[in-house]
């Protein structure tokens, strides 16, 4: 059992990403305005749900085309300002079960792992808000590593984990891609009743889809009953 761990994504996955992220883009935006450096209209919310879950280099790429080097970084600095801002205001919301779930889980003596697209601050931040930092044996960030895709990513998290086995739980093709390319059972999220910012084949290729977060532990019973 030590040798298998359950890897999650966090935005989409754990966290409710929207309650923060739109509100921080919208700040960071206004700042760029006010300093001269962007001119035009502001994203919309739509623009900006559609960047979740790229890397901070795609997001800006596709939110700032044709602005310097420069902006870009002071773009994405002030956008991790805000979003911890944000988070310290209280905006943000875990998706409903994710806590005991994950709870119940290390508990039950899973290792559990962050692999995230996003950044160390920013990912800290959200599980430092929520209280459940203590829970992961490791947390993974595609800007700590410099890694373009999460298949890299997770196989980094898997040799310097000696984990062989196990899950991974996300909600975009790039989670589902990491998991199979890795050797993971790959579990898709897509929750009713919550808004999905990915398309219709989005989870293509996952094991399985599961629409609450606590239904993970049905998954994970199952499996383990099969062996």
């Amino acid at each position: 059992m030590s040798h298998h761990a359950m890897i999650f994504d966090l935005d989409g996955t754990l966290f409710q990403t929207e309650k923060v992220a739109v509100p921080a883009f919208r700040r960071a935006f206004e700042r760029l305005l006010q300093s001269g450096r962007y001119e035009g209209p502001l994203p919309t919310d739509k623009e900006i749900q559609s960047v979740f879950g790229l890397t901070h280099t795609e997001i800006w790429n596709r939110l700032l085309p044709g602005a310097d080097e420069e902006t870009k970084q002071m773009a994405d600095r002030w956008m991790l300002e805000e979003e911890l801002h944000c988070l310290r205001q209280g905006m943000g919301a875990l998706y409903p079960g994710v806590d005991e779930t994950l709870h119940r889980l290390a508990r039950d003596g899973w290792r559990l792992f962050i692999a995230s697209n996003g950044i160390l601050p920013y990912v800290k931040g959200v599980l430092t808000a929520f209280e459940l930092l203590p829970l992961f044996s490791g947390i993974y960030t595609a800007g700590e590593y410099q890694t373009r895709e999460k298949k890299v990513l997770v196989r980094i998290l898997m040799e310097e984990h000696g984990v062989t086995g196990g899950y991974m739980v996300g909600d975009r093709s790039s989670d589902v891609e990491a998991g199979l390319y890795n050797g993971l059972t790959v579990i898709g999220c897509r929750y009713a009743g919550f808004p999905s910012f990915s398309g219709e084949k989005e989870l293509e290729g996952a094991h399985v889809v599961i629409d609450s977060f606590p239904t993970l532990l049905d998954v994970v019973k199952y499996s383990s009953e099969k062996e």
